[in-house]
């Protein structure tokens, strides 16, 4: 039977293993010797102690073991041996030999076995004497300590019954030693602050963690009437090197004199747990109503009957809050635990308006949490409409804190919180935990409000900057998109635009100026306008890159992409530059897709480097793809599936422009997108025949070149 197989695995027969044997605290060597002093026998720890295989020491004589005296005469070994055939037990201390040439003290036990055919072998057992007086020392050690401890010691077994427990507990129960063995904590003890004791000794067997020094309130079967406070410490037992886990220990002081600190620790306890709880679900999002929400929830019913949170009209409100005037705030959260009427008096009322001189009005003057008692004083001081009061009144809470939403000198409102008669008062420690809970939900909501203002103001930015309406040509038709980015990743750069050319040409520019918010926007809008006068002079592409890439590094705009591209319907030519931006991609009318890839160039505002002119024909009827990374890259994949994604949504049947920029958006950026977005799809034609001037020799990617200044 395996030594470390559990005794209840299989069921117990008549013979089982047992866990914690003291062979697993001291290594013990098993040899034997013949008649004639040879070794007969070898175990695997005579081969630890001494350090010979059983094919060195087998038929070995046994003094070769043993440090024997220079002067001849007869050595430990032989006196070991002898005791053991005469006296039948015999024990002993002796120096052993190890076979690499040191010696090491060395506790023995030896007697006589008799086998088959009455032969008789020695049989010895070995042991290092350091390890052997250690064990012995502790043992003595937690005798003396389990007898004589003024503290209460216990420990439990796998299954957390009393395995063992000392006279000092026993008495702490008022209940024999005995009467503890083989019985379950809730059988010992009845009362435990709603289970503490036996929840935090299952928590140590399950998760390894010891727990010191915490105090509990406890009523045990010897003394039922009687309330003790102890402070328990609980350890996990393991066999050596922790390979499995095989009971608890525990250390009991009584401090039932104390039992006030264990009153304020408990209490102190569960406010930082709630203060833990607020930390991690008080502001998940940048959305007020759902923080309000989040403050609700985080404290009803942990540390009140009900709550409600308040806010401001509008922020400007709280910018100009006059103490000497009625206060008017919309109620954007609540929730109770209490019945109606409280039901209908936290949910019943959206916009609530205070009188001067309220108590509201001294919170949010003073910027400090203030308790109140409902009563008729409150009442008259505080709440206008009579129906309200008596809600109020008769909602059973009798408790009020008011703790004010002020973060960075703006105020944002209340939140209010109530106990019933049920519960304890409302205490200073209890004021000071809505206080800070209340400052960091106005921080959260001042966030809020700070972020949907930039964001609103980056947004109004950036469509303001955005072309209104784009240049028409009878030889292009347009289907232009643009997405703002997600809540998430706020408004970023991305633009385009179309621009009308002399001689019918037409000229299309995409860019996508890296990073988010009011700098990003108005970098784009200063790029757009920029992009938009050079082009009125009709340069060729890459100069007009190399001029923007100047303007760009002369306005500290460190990275930008642009794409221009200039098409002539009266020879089908498209000319194009890019700086560092997606390759646009065209629909041919045969339904293949080709991207126009061979001038990537690098991002605006790097300087130094050149940027190329393109030349290529494309057919009749074909469809020009202009697009920012948003299109083509998400948080779930990388540019290239994008690619091809774009590339399958192209070569569905031909369809109308508009239908065709929704669809791709719809299937493409599904939801809220990462970052901003843009898609132009321009659908090319040529000017009649005889409008055209003499053919030019098609030249496919005819490439100028041109160094930014």
């Amino acid at each position: 039977m395996p030594a470390d197989r559990r005794s209840d695995e299989a069921g117990r027969g008549p013979l089982w293993s047992e866990p914690g044997t003291l062979l697993e605290r001291v290594a013990v060597a098993v040899f034997a010797v013949d008649e004639t002093d040879r070794i007969c026998y070898w175990g695997p720890g005579a081969q630890d102690l001494f350090g010979y295989r059983a094919r060195e020491a087998l038929s070995q004589p046994g003094e070769m073991l043993f440090v024997g005296p220079d002067d001849g005469s007869a050595g430990p070994w032989s006196r070991l041996v002898e005791r053991g055939r005469t006296e039948g037990y015999w024990r002993g201390r002796a120096r052993a030999r190890h076979r690499d040439g040191s010696s090491l003290d060395a506790a023995f036990r030896v007697f006589p076995v008799t086998g088959v055919g009455g032969r008789v072998v020695v049989l010895v057992l070995g042991s290092r004497g350091d390890e052997l007086d250690r064990v012995k020392t502790n043992l003595a050690f937690l005798d003396v300590l389990f007898q004589s401890c003024p503290i209460g010691l216990v420990m439990f077994d796998e299954d957390l019954r009393y395995a063992h427990v000392n006279q000092t507990l026993a008495d702490m129960d008022g209940l024999s030693v005995e009467a503890h063995l083989g019985r379950h904590v809730d059988e010992v003890v009845i009362a435990s602050d709603n289970g503490e004791y036996a929840a935090m000794l299952s928590a140590v067997a399950e998760v390894g963690r010891p727990i010191v020094g915490t105090l509990v309130g406890v009523r045990t079967k010897g003394h039922p009437d009687t309330d003790q406070v102890w402070s328990v410490s609980l350890f996990p037992l393991s066999r050596p090197g922790g390979i499995r886990f095989f009971g608890v220990g525990g250390v009991m002081v009584d401090v039932t004199d104390r039992e006030q600190a264990l009153v304020e620790a408990s209490a102190a306890r569960q406010r930082l747990a709630l203060l833990d709880r607020a930390t991690a679900r008080i502001g998940t999002t940048l959305d007020t109503t759902i923080t309000a929400q989040e403050v609700v929830d985080v404290t009803v019913p942990d540390f009140c009957d009900g709550a409600v949170v308040e806010v401001m009209r509008s922020p400007e409100e709280g910018l100009t809050f006059d103490p000497d005037r009625p206060l008017v705030t919309r109620r954007i959260a609540a929730e109770t635990i209490l019945p109606p009427p409280a039901t209908e008096l936290v949910g019943g009322k959206e916009v609530v308006t205070y009188p001067p001189g309220s108590i509201i009005h001294e919170v949010l003057r003073t910027g400090r949490a203030t308790l109140a008692r409902v009563d008729e004083d409150f009442l008259t001081h505080t709440v206008l409409v009579e129906e309200r009061a008596r809600l109020l009144s008769a909602s059973g809470l009798t408790s009020l804190l008011f703790a004010p939403l002020i973060a960075r000198k703006t105020v944002q409102g209340i939140a209010v919180f109530g106990r019933s008669a049920a519960r304890p008062v409302f205490t200073e420690q209890d004021r000071g935990l809505g206080g800070e809970l209340a400052s960091r939900a106005a921080l959260c909501l001042d966030n809020a409000r700070l972020y949907n203002q930039e964001r609103d103001i980056a947004l109004r930015l950036q469509r303001a900057l955005l072309p209104s309406s784009l240049a028409g040509s009878p030889y292009m038709q347009l289907a232009h998109r643009y997405l703002p980015g997600g809540r998430i990743t706020e408004v970023g750069g991305d633009w385009y635009d179309v621009i009308g050319l002399p001689a019918h040409r037409i000229a299309l520019v995409v860019g996508d100026v890296m990073g988010h918010g009011i700098p990003a926007a108005t970098a784009m809008g200063r790029l757009r306008i920029t992009a938009s006068a050079l082009a009125r002079h009709d340069p060729e592409p890459d100069e007009l890159l190399a001029e923007l890439d100047q303007f760009a590094r002369e306005s500290d705009i460190e990275l930008a992409t642009c794409l221009y591209a200039v098409y002539d319907p009266t020879t089908g030519h498209l000319r194009i530059a890019s700086a560092g931006h997606p390759p646009p991609l065209v629909l041919c009318p045969d339904g293949r897709v080709e991207p126009l890839d061979e001038v990537l160039g690098v991002p605006l505002g790097i300087g130094g480097c050149r940027f190329r002119t393109a030349d290529t024909e494309l057919p009749e009827d074909s469809v020009l793809v202009l697009y920012t990374d948003g299109l083509i890259e998400g948080r779930t994949h990388d540019v290239e599936k994008g690619l091809d994604a774009l590339r399958s949504e192209l070569h569905l049947a031909p369809e109308a422009l508009e239908a065709a920029a929704d669809r791709i958006l719809d299937h493409m950026v599904p939801g809220d997108p990462a970052d901003d977005t843009v898609l132009v799809l321009a659908r090319l034609h040529r000017t009649p025949r005889r409008a055209r001037p003499a053919a030019r020799r098609w030249r496919r990617f005819r490439t100028a070149h041109h160094t930014s200044r």
